[in-house]
């Protein structure tokens, strides 16, 4: 939003750098506070946010890219990788739409969510039909809202199309703001519906093991607000201990490796393939017992291998970027 605010005032070609450093202190910050919700099911509120906010700001970058698109009256972007982007060599352009699947993978990686979601639903009717038909919706939703808006930007940007969306839009300025402010809060409140799980899995785990009577790491306290008597917090040592040093680090390696698209795509394509492909289609077979060497086992196989070549060519190309990056990079210096 500052750099919006600059470009706006001093022109497109005037130095806008800003310094990232105090804003993902404050975001870790807001994390830790965050971070000590009990479980998933009380952070629904959040997982609303996150959707709200995710609509609007890409339906802005979707109108705002069209209306880029029709002042040109042409479109910049080609399906020819090799003759697009103008000095760039070939091998980098390949790397960056290899990186570009484990982005786009990373929109999909979600199955280690759906069933502590599904944990959430109270029935009727059934928590898996209901979940079924949401996801149904959820992916072909994403699936069409998403490549509308990839197809737009590559038109209207083309090989200059920026990592960060929005910073390529200086006007009009108050809307560009929206979904910038947009973006802040759904990175705030969709980096709790992922981290509950993880949370969720570890402090089980941790529970199991120091199950001792009075033990010191799973005691519970409560802790009641002197102005209302009605509402009080509940900790575990464990819980603020665990969570907080999770988002210590997460906040540290961020600062460390600021990367955003590259590093999305790295996830993407580690999660992508295992998470969301091989154990699902696995454990369904197995549901349905369908038989090795019949049509639907071959149809699954096949799809299974596609999806492991993605996985395998985007980490190859995020990882490539990376090290680009890491050539001009210093430590602990975050230019936005």
């Amino acid at each position: 939003m500052k750099r919006s605010t600059c470009f706006h005032e001093k022109g497109p070609s005037a130095k806008c750098g800003v310094s990232g450093i105090s804003y993902m202190l404050a975001f870790g910050a807001l994390e830790i506070l965050l971070s000590q919700f009990p479980n998933l099911e009380k952070v629904t509120f959040l997982s609303v946010i996150a959707t709200l906010t995710s609509l609007a700001y890409a339906l802005i970058a979707l109108c705002l890219s069209i209306a880029k698109f029709s002042i040109q009256h042409e479109a910049k972007g080609t399906i020819m990788v090799a003759m697009a982007g103008e000095g760039l060599a070939t091998s980098t352009k390949i790397w960056r739409v290899f990186q570009a699947l484990g982005n786009i993978a990373f929109s999909y990686t979600y199955s280690m969510l759906l069933l502590e979601i599904q944990d959430t639903l109270k029935s009727p009717p059934a928590e898996n039909k209901a979940m079924k038909r949401v996801t149904l919706y959820a992916i072909g939703g994403i699936a069409l809202f998403y490549t509308s808006l990839g197809c737009m930007g590559y038109a209207a940007f083309g090989a200059d199309a920026p990592g960060n969306y929005l910073t390529g839009f200086y006007k009009p300025l108050w809307l560009v703001d929206i979904a910038n402010l947009a973006v802040i809060i759904h990175l705030i409140v969709g980096y709790q519906v992922f981290a509950q799980t993880i949370f969720a899995i570890n402090e089980k785990s941790l529970a199991t093991r120091w199950q001792a009577p009075g033990s010191f790491f799973n005691k519970i306290y409560t802790v009641r607000f002197q102005c209302n008597q009605n509402y009080s917090f509940q900790f575990t040592p464990s819980r603020i201990l665990l969570r907080t040093g999770f988002v210590v680090l997460t906040t540290l390696v961020a600062m460390l490796f600021p990367f955003f698209n590259a590093i999305l795509g790295l996830l993407g394509s580690i999660s992508f393939w295992p998470l969301t492909v091989y154990f699902p289609l696995n454990m369904y077979m197995v549901q349905a017992k369908i038989k090795r060497g019949n049509s639907k086992w071959i149809m699954f196989q096949v799809l299974s291998l596609l999806c492991l070549v993605v996985s395998l060519v985007s980490a190859v190309g995020s990882v490539a970027d990376i090290l680009e990056h890491l050539k001009h990079a210093q430590l602990f210096h975050i230019d936005l």
